[in-house]
């Protein structure tokens, strides 16, 4: 596929380098030469210095057949109107764009065809904001992902001790709970994936991916670890986008608390949220926070535009006796330095939004896609079709289908059916089937899987 990045930032380089690896045509645009020449080095990729809206220059980068623009630079005027130009004078196919403005998102009317003719919208704070509500859903969990409108999740969770089932075989997960069906996806033991079986022996300190109907999560994670109380005090540290998002949709049903610095924005806050107590200070003022009662909070969440400062306020949160601590962090490489015990869970935007685009770029007929590890694992929602000739997945028992090394089918939805999978499960047409992979390099090979033979009308 011919994709052209509009923008070498911090998305449009984590974007770049997860299409590039796998063997689509990727030109990166972008006004900063060095940034692009810093990609070059390390991606196989083509870059064209100039504006990402500019007719020529998007003529230079290759738009004339390009399938797919997307537009991640930090303007979100650039983007749309580098959209407008993509169709009308270069009639690319897919036109993807990062709006963050509130204002915009709310004009629905803005964003069709006849208006400014944009397929996908992603908006990585409204992203960020529905990952940390179900984090705050599901305490203890490290990652919650959404499948076939919600029916299904995928969660993440690390072993600890007095788990029933640590120590313990898988096989023995339907014995503890023989009303529940659900399935353990992967397990990352030290950083590296073992695919599950039945004797694999669940250890502490496993980061164990499980599959389940939404109902029946709360119930799959008290087997692995003991279960956290349920939230009711949360503070946020910093009043932005993402900030106010949040505030405003968790303050119906907890004790929400906001702490902003700027004094004119802390006022505004103030004003727009109903029951949230916007607090003017700095989150990394321990006066401040035990001001708070910080060792009462069940969640402290940094999500200023500093990462540096949301790293030391989240340390200085833990340390104070906040019992869960996340930090908005957007270089991927301060991820894993800092996701440890002192910082619960690191959020990423560039995940968040990575898994977004991804899905629009798969082959295939792909609803949704999730980046799991920090990217390096991935989980697919994929829609079966055709029939036992022209399908190599429909007709077919699980354990007929050839899967690639370290890919696991862990669910299919049938209608409003959940079906945990089994060995013995049927594959039939229009199922939504989720899989779990270890190896990103393996997509290419799912993707073929569920392609129909050229003879399927």
């Amino acid at each position: 596929m011919k994709i052209i990045i509009l923008g070498a930032g911090q998305v449009g380089a984590s974007v770049a380098h997860n299409l590039a690896s796998e063997f689509n045509d990727i030109t990166v645009i972008d006004r900063d030469a060095a940034l692009l020449r810093d990609l070059q080095d390390r991606l196989d990729i083509g870059t064209v210095v100039g504006h990402a809206a500019h007719p020529e220059v998007l003529r230079r980068a290759g738009a004339d057949d390009a399938d797919m623009v997307i537009a991640v630079t930090n303007s979100d005027e650039v983007n749309m109107v580098a959209c407008q130009v993509a169709y009308t004078l270069f009639h690319t196919p897919t036109k993807i764009a990062r709006v963050r403005s509130a204002e915009y998102l709310n004009q629905p009317k803005l964003f069709s065809q006849e208006a400014l003719p944009i397929d996908v919208l992603i908006s990585p704070e409204q992203l960020v904001t529905e990952y940390v509500e179900h984090l705050i859903e599901h305490p203890g969990a490290l990652q919650v992902l959404d499948f076939a409108d919600g029916r299904v999740q995928l969660v993440a969770v690390r072993a600890y001790h007095g788990g029933p089932l640590v120590g313990h075989e898988l096989r023995e997960l339907r014995e503890h709970m023989p009303n529940i069906d659900a399935r353990v996806a992967a397990i990352f033991r030290r950083g590296k994936p073992i695919i599950p079986e039945g004797d694999t022996v669940i250890e502490v300190g496993d980061e164990v991916f499980f599959i389940a109907a939404r109902e029946n999560i709360r119930a799959v994670v008290s087997e692995l670890r003991e279960l956290d109380k349920p939230v009711k005090r949360v503070i946020l540290a910093g009043g932005g986008n993402i900030g106010l998002a949040l505030a405003e949709s968790l303050e119906k049903r907890y004790q929400v608390k906001l702490i902003e610095r700027d004094p004119e924005r802390a006022r505004m806050l103030s004003e727009r949220l109903e029951r949230t107590i916007v607090l003017l200070g700095d989150a990394a003022d321990e006066e401040l926070l035990l001001e708070e009662n910080i060792e009462n909070t069940d969640v402290f969440c940094a999500l200023t535009n500093d990462e540096e400062a949301n790293i030391l306020s989240s340390m200085l949160a833990k340390r104070l006796g906040a019992r869960k601590v996340m930090s908005l962090i957007n270089r991927a490489a301060y991820v894993d330095l800092v996701q440890s015990e002192t910082i619960d869970i690191a959020l990423s935007p560039q995940q968040a939004t990575i898994g977004s685009l991804l899905t629009h770029v798969r082959r295939g007929d792909v609803v949704a896609v999730h980046a799991l590890r920090r990217g390096a694992a991935e989980a697919i929602e994929a829609v079966a079709h055709g029939d036992a000739k022209t399908s190599k997945v429909v007709g077919r028992r699980l354990e007929e289908i050839k899967l690639p090394p370290g890919t696991t089918i862990g669910a299919i939805v049938r209608g409003e059916q959940v079906i945990i999978a089994h060995h013995d499960t049927v594959i039939e047409s229009g199922d939504h089937v989720i899989l779990f992979l270890v190896d990103k390099r393996c997509i290419p090979e799912v993707e073929r899987l569920f392609q129909v033979g050229v003879f399927f009308l």
